[in-house]
């Protein structure tokens, strides 16, 4: 049987390394992440490349870490849109090429199903904290290394 004493210290040991997660945005979704790159800015990117993946993506988060994102991989390049359904803070998409260029960026408002689709066939989405890419200049044209190669 456990004493009063050891449950306290179970939870307080707890509370020390679950708190500093969920108050930095770092809680552990079982997703892998990957760091990419784009001039000096580095992005620790959760991946979503399976379709229950991409299907839940952002969706009831309440933060993110400013220089933390999601990365959309997809198995066939298309017109592949998103939606905002469910998601609770606002986001900027860009919608990458093959090659690492970001092929458009569109700015996305939490809790919507208005469509924001690529103007090419692209087979990478970087989602990020809205004006992410605005406030760094990154513009179309910009590349994004560190793409895992498909």
């Amino acid at each position: 049987m456990h004493t009063k004493k050891y449950l306290a210290q179970k939870l307080f040991l707890a509370a020390l390394f679950i708190l500093p997660a969920i108050v930095l945005g770092q809680v552990n979704t079982g997703l892998p992440s990957l760091e990419l790159k784009t001039g000096i800015y580095r992005i620790q990117a959760e991946i979503a490349d399976t379709p229950q993946a991409r299907e839940i993506g952002l969706m009831n988060r309440t933060s993110m870490p400013i220089n933390s994102g999601m990365l959309f991989i997809f198995e066939q390049k298309a017109g592949h849109c998103f939606w905002m359904n469910n998601t609770k803070i606002p986001l900027s998409i860009a919608f990458i090429a093959d090659d690492g260029k970001i092929v458009n960026i569109e700015e996305m408002q939490a809790n919507t199903t208005n469509n924001h689709c690529p103007k090419a066939a692209i087979r990478y989405a970087l989602e990020m904290n809205a004006q992410w890419f605005a406030e760094r200049t990154l513009t179309p044209g910009t590349v994004i290394t560190g793409l895992p190669k498909r």
